[in-house]
């Protein structure tokens, strides 16, 4: 078989429009960049209410128009590559349309998940109002791109080979080079071309996400629970309890956090049991939110909140077991047959560790919150009637400081996917053959100067990821001043 080129036999047709039309956008965008110098508020200039100047008229108007519609008219070229590179046969399809057959059920999910926001969208709140938002729908479809990403290859719906899998004759080949001794039946391509152990690099990186979307969200979830849970009655109640939580907070955020991640994944500290001891202790901070808010919401109905605390609270107790128990550890709580999941040492360990690096910026940011907003007439309201401290923290402040929070949330889980990353690459924590991006990048750059395309491909893949994480945060940050 012949080596695949990146547009196939579309590229025929549609490089030279690609070409012109991208040369187009630059000029444009560099002349409107060049113009703004000298762009004055006066008649052919709306001044919007955020205080930027939209022109309407003259040649920046042009500019504008031009980019507008060069904009466009790229997206639609990048479309035509997609579109028409997945349904073509080999080797017409090239490399990008390959790919984007592979991704074909990232695509239907997606176009399902916008299809369903738009028309339900005045029914969803914060999240169907972020459809108002261009930026907050970019950054949405990016962000959701690499989570159906890591679903479906963690149903094996996406990868064209195993991610350790190593086949002869394909160390360090280039994108689109076909297998030379390919199993019948085999994917006949690697289309990101072969690391230098002979790995599918578009294997790996499709793999690699989901070590992504299950790490990054809900480590700084958790995160979010201890820095909730302790940082609301510090910014409450004041006093000594703040002035404690705080000096914790501040002891741990002033260590340097690669000291303190290759302090924390040391085989002597592993060895001692810590990371599993501050699972432990972090991980139990879910149980008492939940229990406390539910005990604030329903303390007038005894029953009720003993039914919801005894089913909800269960559930999560084993859950909770589960996270912590390890065969052969320190802390061997359960037995096997009661056990949900086992997590791998090195994920633990870097879980925790994302946990606890995170949790003193959370909670520093909800103290601060819940001392502005307990100075509201709503909160001298609430302790009017009689309602008690939790229930005024947990019903009264935690809702009204939802939209910094939420914004937060977004742009963390981007710092912690480049944290994960920046572990990764020092080879902290996961495994040496994980497929995480970190990891991959840091195999990959060793040959840089050669080979450009082993390391590529999972640093394009963290950089959109994060792009659109900031971008998603930007736009909800948006909407949610306009409430």
């Amino acid at each position: 078989m012949e080596e695949l080129s990146w547009t196939g036999s579309l590229g025929t047709i549609m490089d030279p429009v690609l070409y012109v039309v991208a040369a187009l956008f630059v000029v444009l965008v560099a002349l409107r960049v060049v113009l703004s110098l000298f762009v004055r508020a006066g008649p052919g200039v709306v001044a919007a209410a955020d205080g930027t100047a939209t022109a309407t008229g003259g040649p920046v108007g042009l500019v504008d128009t031009g980019m507008k519609l060069s904009g466009l008219a790229l997206i639609a070229v990048v479309l035509v590559y997609l579109l028409g590179g997945a349904v073509a046969g080999w080797p017409g399809a090239g490399i990008i349309g390959g790919m984007s057959r592979q991704f074909l059920p990232v695509w239907i999910a997606l176009v399902a998940t916008f299809a369903l926001s738009l028309g339900f969208k005045r029914r969803l709140g914060l999240y169907g109002k972020l459809f108002d938002s261009v930026i907050g729908m970019i950054g949405f479809g990016l962000v959701m791109f690499w989570v159906f990403t890591g679903i479906f290859s963690a149903m094996d719906l996406i990868a064209t080979h195993a991610p350790l899998d190593q086949i002869s004759g394909m160390k360090n080949k280039v994108p689109g080079t076909p297998l030379r001794f390919g199993d019948e039946g085999a994917y006949p391509y690697y289309l990101l071309g072969g690391d230098n152990l002979a790995r599918d690099v578009f294997s790996r990186m499709v793999t690699g996400s989901w070590v992504v979307v299950q790490i990054a969200p809900l480590a700084t979830l958790f995160a979010f629970m201890v820095g909730i849970t302790l940082g609301l009655p510090a910014g409450y109640y004041g006093g000594k309890l703040d002035t404690f939580l705080s000096f914790l907070a501040n002891l741990i955020l002033a260590f340097p956090v690669i000291l303190l991640f290759y302090l924390l994944v040391t085989p002597e500290i592993v060895a001692t049991g810590i990371p599993n001891y501050m699972a432990t202790v972090l991980f139990v901070f879910p149980l008492v939110f939940t229990g406390v808010l539910i005990n604030s919401r329903f303390h007038t109905s005894p029953m009720k909140r003993n039914l919801l605390i005894a089913v909800i609270l269960g559930a999560m107790l084993w859950v909770y077991l589960s996270l912590i128990s390890a065969g052969g550890t320190k802390v061997d709580v359960l037995p096997y047959w009661l056990d949900l999941f086992d997590i791998p040492g090195g994920i633990l360990v870097v879980f925790v560790s994302v946990v606890f690096v995170n949790s003193p910026t959370v909670f520093r940011i909800v103290r601060g919150l819940a001392m502005d907003i307990k100075t509201r007439d709503y909160v001298a309201a609430a302790q009017t009637r009689g309602e008690g401290p939790w229930y005024i923290m947990l019903w009264e402040i935690l809702p009204n400081a939802r939209g910094p929070l939420i914004v937060d949330f977004c742009l963390r889980i981007g710092y912690t996917t480049i944290l994960l990353g920046t572990l990764g690459f020092f080879g902290l924590g996961l495994p040496p053959e994980s497929p995480d991006w970190g990891s991959t990048i840091n195999e990959g750059r060793k040959l840089l100067t050669i080979y450009l395309h082993p390391a590529l491909p999972p640093a394009f893949a963290l950089l959109s990821l994060v792009l659109g994480l900031n971008l998603l945060a930007d736009g909800l940050r948006e909407e949610s001043l306009k409430d």
